[in-house]
């Protein structure tokens, strides 16, 4: 059961997504179709790409869409909605059609992740937490991802619960953290609730709470002799902390003929520490015990830690992964595109501003990704109107994102259209993947990036373009509206 089930989720929106519903259904536009577009301007950290996440909340959350009495009742109370649009939110029930990119693929800036084709007031009600769902999730496996990308291969585990913003970012935060990569969490509601591998040993207070360290490490094989991780940092590391580790290894698991352990540090020097304790446990026999760390870790850390020859076979990733502390915002917006006149033709709108950054890209749209024949790298997004089909037999021009009056031309190349059916007239047609097969698909789809793409300073920037025919209507409209 996901915790969106437990609590109706409805209300959890912008008040003016109520207002403005209200003044459509008051001046007739209840029925009038809308397309709107989820997207992002900013990679956060300034990354190459973003890691899509957050789609199987947002499906439990519309596949529950419905008002109780008790909301009808509150929203009466304001006085300002009229009876008649409170008896339709009594029936109310999403009718429309979702698009969306897959959780786990690589997305870029400007182009849609989400699209939602459905009557106005509905397709405008579930503003708010489509955008929390995508915003949050997305921010963190985007952050995971880079995480995991810096241990070059060693295990990360989520361990931010506590310094989570609140008890939903603490729980999918640690769901979108495993998309991103990471094989574990300590947030046991997380796995309970969706399948994220949850785990611990001990803390400080374990070690404490004993006369010795000795007894607490002998106490602790002898409780759980195939999960033996020992927190070897409470009083002092190489003086007493990993002795006692190895005595409580050698009394304890070594005659039940176990291998398998491992110690924590959670403070001091870490690549000293860890290339000492290595060589400890390694004279000792103990060539197999993991050594493991933690400690306000972050993707910059564990790079350094890893060239400085540190000895860690895996990383405990805490606050700066599940508050994305050093960028803690996503974000991704949810623009009108385009909305249906009485004889279903579609007529797109845009946003104008100044900062050009805010223009919007109207119309339905596809969005292709572009890969190299050769290769199977990704090479360019192309964002083209909903009925246009690219083909692969004739070249391909999309501008040069660093220099505009510059093209680059694709010749052996495939396409592969990146947002898909979720839901079709209010079902859901989607066939939602476990979340292992999410993770998968998250480092399948990161491989097929260029590691310039990839880097964590100055990447590469990555070529997003529109087709010619939204160009033109693009340009149409900014001078109409400009």
């Amino acid at each position: 059961m996901h915790t969106e089930e437990k609590l109706n989720m409805t209300m959890l929106c912008d008040f003016y997504e109520l207002t403005m519903g209200n003044g459509y259904f008051q001046a007739g536009l209840r029925d009038r179709i809308t397309y709107f577009d989820v997207f992002f301007r900013d990679v956060p950290d300034r990354g190459g790409f973003a890691v899509c996440a957050g789609l199987d909340q947002m499906i439990d959350y519309i596949q529950n869409l419905h008002f109780d009495e008790e909301d009808i009742q509150y929203l009466r109370g304001k006085g300002i909605f009229s009876e008649g649009f409170l008896a339709f939110l009594r029936d109310f029930r999403f009718t429309g059609d979702i698009w969306a990119i897959p959780e786990g693929t690589p997305i870029f800036p400007q182009e849609p992740v989400i699209t939602v084709r459905a009557p106005a007031i509905q397709a405008q009600l579930i503003e708010t937490f489509t955008l929390l769902a995508f915003n949050h999730q997305s921010l963190i496996a985007t952050k995971a991802n880079r995480v995991v990308r810096a241990a070059e291969g060693r295990t990360v585990l989520e361990f931010g619960s506590r310094r989570a913003q609140g008890t939903d970012g603490a729980i999918t935060g640690a769901r979108a953290a495993y998309i991103g990569g990471c094989r574990g969490t300590a947030c046991t509601i997380s796995d309970q609730l969706y399948g994220v591998p949850a785990g611990g040993t001990m803390a400080h207070s374990w070690v404490q709470m004993f006369d010795s360290q000795y007894e607490a490490f002998k106490t602790y094989c002898q409780i759980y002799p195939s999960n033996a991780t020992l927190l070897v940092d409470t009083y002092n590391v190489l003086k007493s902390g990993v002795p006692d580790a190895i005595r409580a290894f050698n009394d304890v698991l070594k005659p039940l003929g176990i291998t398998r352990c491992g110690i924590r540090l959670d403070s001091g020097d870490i690549t000293y520490l860890t290339r000492e304790a290595r060589r400890m446990l390694d004279e000792a026999g103990w060539t197999g015990c993991q050594i493991s760390a933690s400690n306000s870790l972050d993707e910059y850390i564990i790079r350094d830690l890893i060239h400085q020859g540190a000895r860690i076979d895996l990383f405990g990733v805490g606050e700066r992964m599940i508050t994305a502390r050093s960028e803690p915002v996503f974000g991704g917006v949810y623009k009108l595109a385009a909305v249906e006149d009485g004889e279903g033709n579609i007529i797109p709108k845009i946003k104008v501003s100044e900062n050009v950054d805010k223009i919007t890209n109207p119309h339905f749209k596809k969005v292709y990704r572009i890969f190299d024949r050769k290769t199977g790298k990704a090479e360019a997004d192309y964002i083209t109107l909903y009925d246009e089909e690219v083909d692969e037999t004739k070249p391909l021009e999309l501008f040069d994102p660093e220099a505009t009056w510059k093209r680059k031309t694709y010749t052996d190349f495939t396409v592969k259209p990146l947002l898909v059916p979720i839901f079709q007239g209010g079902e859901l047609v989607y066939d939602r993947p476990s979340l292992p097969e999410i993770q998968a698909r998250c480092v399948r789809q990161v491989d097929t990036l260029w590691d310039e793409v990839k880097r964590f300073e100055n990447p590469h920037n990555y070529y997003v373009d529109l087709s010619q025919k939204l160009w033109d209507i693009k340009q149409g409209l900014l001078r109409r509206n400009g």
